[in-house]
């Protein structure tokens, strides 16, 4: 027979683990000497070192308890799905893992790949880098707000961008940005943007969100408040396609 300081050496925790187990059940209380001393024998030890591995993998507490008195197809079985909750959570702690890195490297919150590859390819066509920063945080916005239908509107964009023609008009709309609110320059880029819109969709209704939703006129004000000239040209395209 053993005491308990004994055994927390043999089977490596501490004395007050070993009583944290007796006060939750897990390990029976050993009988005690004429001293009033508690010892432990061999079937003491053997079950604390099955404690011990299973709170070492991740097992709570009250989960090991219960395996106590389970017959060994239900502890095979119950260390299967114990398994199988801890490949869960691996996969959750790599995905957190994964968005603190984003964070990390100055990314609010995680963009589907293509929206990355998409970002990355506006600044080799020559937008500058507050347009892609200014796109990255609306399409962070509009993701993170309605996540099934930003895929289709962001699709719809990106396919505007493939055209050589269409992407100019973006282009011009990213450099007005330092232009002066009277600059007939901001006229004519509203007319061709209306014009390029009619040409595209006809009579069919632009994709949009909800209609109910303020995550729209936000992003036009986010927009029109980074620059005048932006501000008027919205006001310009507005009276164009009201005309």
């Amino acid at each position: 027979m053993i005491t308990i300081g004994q055994l927390a050496r043999y089977v490596g925790v501490s004395i007050k683990t070993i009583r944290v187990y007796h006060d939750k059940g897990l390990l029976p209380e050993p009988d005690r000497d004429a001293s009033g001393y508690r010892r432990y024998g061999a079937n003491d030890a053997i079950e604390l070192v099955k404690i011990r591995t299973l709170a070492e993998a991740g097992v709570p507490l009250a989960r090991i308890r219960d395996l106590r008195s389970a017959t060994d197809e239900e502890f095979q079985q119950a260390l299967r799905e114990i398994g199988n909750e801890l490949t869960d959570r691996i996969r959750g702690m790599r995905a957190t893992r994964g968005r603190l890195r984003q964070l990390a490297a100055g990314h609010l919150a995680p963009l589907p790949t293509e929206v990355g590859a998409y970002l990355e390819q506006l600044a080799r066509w020559g937008f500058t880098p507050r347009w892609v920063d200014l796109q990255r945080d609306l399409w962070i916005l509009v993701f993170a707000t309605h996540p099934d239908l930003a895929i289709t509107l962001f699709h719809d964009q990106a396919e505007i961008l493939a055209n050589p023609a269409l992407r100019q008009l973006f282009l011009d709309y990213d450099h007005a940005h330092d232009l002066g609110v009277d600059d007939p320059c901001l006229d004519d880029l509203a007319r061709r943007i209306v014009e390029a819109t009619r040409e595209r969709y006809g009579r069919d209704e632009l994709p949009e969100l909800d209609a109910d939703s303020e995550i729209p006129a936000l992003i036009q004000g986010t927009v029109n408040a980074s620059s005048p000239a932006w501000q008027r040209l919205d006001t310009l395209i507005r009276a164009h396609v009201d005309a």
